[in-house]
Parts: C-alpha cells; sequence; structure tokens
C-alpha cells in the first residue's frame, strides 16, 4: 500500500515536471508528420497529445490553415509551424 501510494506521488511529481503539448494535426499531412518528428526528438521532456482536427468543426475552424499547431496545456501559448527543435525548445521556457 505505501509503495503505491509513493508511486502514485512520484507519477503526479513527474507529471507536473513534464511540459505538456497537444499538437493540432490532420491525416496525411507532411508538414504534421514533419511537426511530429521534431517533437518526438525532445520526448524526454514533453508529453504530446496528437489532436486530430477533421474531427472537430471548431477545430477546423480555428486550426485548419495553421496546422500543424504545438499549443501547451498549462499556459495555452501556441508556436505556429514552421518551427525547429532549437524554436521549440524555446518555446517550452
Amino acid at each position: 500500500m505505501i509503495n503505491l501510494l509513493f508511486s502514485r506521488k512520484l507519477a503526479l511529481k513527474i507529471a507536473r515536471m513534464l511540459k505538456q503539448l497537444n499538437l493540432y494535426t490532420t491525416s496525411h499531412c507532411h508538414l504534421c508528420e514533419l511537426a511530429h518528428a521534431i517533437v518526438l526528438q525532445m520526448q524526454d521532456c514533453i508529453a504530446v497529445n496528437i489532436v486530430e482536427i477533421a474531427e472537430d468543426e471548431t477545430l477546423l475552424a480555428d486550426y485548419g490553415l495553421r496546422i500543424p499547431v504545438l499549443k501547451r496545456q498549462d499556459t495555452q501559448a501556441e508556436l505556429n509551424w514552421p518551427f525547429s527543435e532549437i524554436e521549440v525548445s524555446a518555446f517550452l521556457k
């Protein structure tokens, strides 16, 4: 029981340390694939939620002409394509 409690507390602490991002994308988007590859290179410091915009009319209206877009869940700041690993690193600070 103590190990389970410790594990949950540790998991919550780690989750708070990770930068939580949404990557707004759609299928068959080569720019989205490039953006995803950049984000995967930084996997050790971020947690990424891939958001398919085609399934939601509001998201499609908001991001349809701008994808791929990275959005921080903590600050709601957005980084529009094109971006590099260096720009993503700066965005996360």
